[in-house]
C-alpha cells in the first residue's frame, strides 16, 4: 500500500470518528414532557402575529367605515352640502382634515356621509348577486340534467359579458341613481355566484353523509336544506365578502362616470369626479377619497381571504 493511500484511509477513519461523537441536535437533553414536536417555530409565529395584524386591521377599517354610514355627526360636525366660499381648495390641515373643495366644503365630512351611499349600494349588489346566483347554483346543482345545463349556458351568457358594459345597460334600462347602480352590478355578480355555489352543491352532495340521508328516505328539499346548504356556503360567503370590496369599487366607478348619486349627493366615486380638474393644483380632492376607497377595497379581499382560510 502506498504512503498516499494509507494517508487517505487515516483521514477517513479519523472524520468516521468524528461523525460518530458529535452530538446531534436530536440527542440534546429536553425539558421535562417535552416532545419533537415542541421545537420552536419563530418563521411560522412571526407569520401568524402577521396574519391576524392584517386581519384585525382589516375589521378595523370596515367597523370605522360602517360608523360613518350610521352615525356620520360622531365624527364631523360640518355640512356636507353647503361649503364657504372663502375657505375653498385648502389643503388638509387640522380644521380640515381632508382639505375643502372648490366651494369650500369640508371633504373629510363629505367622505364620511358618503359612506352611506357607497356601503348600501354595496349592500344591495351583493345581496342580489348572493341570492340570485345561490339559488341559481343550488337549483342546477341539485336538480342538474337539462335544468342544469339551461341554468348553467346562462351563467356562461352572463360571463361573457364584461361587468361594467352590462351594468351600463341595466343603468340605461331602469335609469340613474345609487340604487339602480347597485342593482346593475348586483346583476353582475349573479354568475360568479351561481357557479360556486353549484360546484358546492355537487361536491357536499356527493359525500357519504349525504347518500345515507337519501338511502334513509329523506326527501330531496329536506337532505337540501338540512345538509347540503349549510355544508356550501361557506365558500359563498367568503365571495360574498370578496365582492362587497368589488361592488364599491363597481359602484364608485360608475358614480365617477356620471351613472351614479346625482350632485351634490356626497359619494365616493363622485367626489374623485368632482376633482379631477383639480389634480394640478389641488391633489387631495381625489387622492384621499381614492385612499378611502382602496382601503376599504383592500380590507374587504382581506377579511374574504380569512374566511376562506378558516374553511
Amino acid at each position: 500500500m502506498s504512503v498516499d493511500s494509507e494517508l487517505v484511509g487515516s483521514a477517513i477513519v479519523r472524520k468516521a470518528k468524528g461523525l460518530a461523537t458529535r452530538p446531534r441536535s436530536s440527542d440534546a437533553p429536553r425539558p421535562a414532557g417535552a416532545t419533537a414536536t415542541d421545537a420552536p417555530r419563530p418563521a411560522a409565529g412571526h407569520r401568524l402575529r402577521g396574519i391576524r395584524a392584517g386581519l384585525v386591521l382589516a375589521w378595523l377599517v370596515i367597523a370605522v367605515v360602517i360608523a360613518w354610514a350610521i352615525v356620520p355627526w360622531l365624527f364631523t360636525g360640518q355640512d356636507p352640502i353647503s361649503g364657504v366660499p372663502a375657505e375653498k381648495l385648502q389643503a388638509p390641515s387640522l380644521a380640515h382634515l381632508f382639505g375643502t373643495d372648490a366651494i369650500g366644503r369640508d371633504l373629510f365630512t363629505r367622505v364620511v356621509y358618503g359612506a352611506v351611499n357607497s356601503l348600501s349600494g354595496a349592500f344591495v349588489a351583493v345581496t342580489v348577486g348572493l341570492v340570485g346566483g345561490t339559488l341559481l347554483g343550488v337549483l342546477a346543482g341539485s336538480l342538474g340534467g337539462v335544468i342544469d345545463a339551461i341554468v348553467m349556458r346562462v351563467v356562461d351568457v352572463l360571463l361573457s359579458i364584461p361587468g361594467l358594459l352590462l351594468a351600463l345597460s341595466i343603468i340605461i334600462l331602469l335609469g340613474f341613481g345609487t340604487v339602480t347602480a347597485a342593482i346593475a352590478v348586483g346583476v353582475g355578480s349573479i354568475a360568479a355566484f351561481a357557479r360556486l355555489s353549484r360546484s358546492e352543491v355537487v361536491r357536499v352532495r356527493q359525500s357519504d353523509y349525504v347518500e345515507a340521508a337519501f338511502g334513509s328516505g329523506a326527501r330531496l328539499h329536506t337532505v337540501l336544506f338540512r345538509h347540503v346548504l349549510p355544508n356550501s356556503l361557506t365558500a359563498v360567503i367568503g365571495l360574498a365578502a370578496l365582492q362587497f370590496g368589488a361592488a364599491i369599487l363597481a359602484i364608485s366607478t360608475l358614480g365617477f362616470l356620471g351613472y351614479g348619486a346625482p350632485p351634490p349627493t356626497p359619494e365616493w366615486g363622485l367626489l374623485i369626479a368632482e376633482g379631477r380638474n383639480y389634480v394640478a393644483t389641488s391633489w387631495w380632492l381625489t387622492v384621499l377619497p381614492g385612499l378611502v376607497v382602496v382601503a376599504v377595497v383592500l380590507s374587504a379581499n382581506r377579511i374574504s381571504h380569512g374566511l376562506g382560510r378558516n374553511r
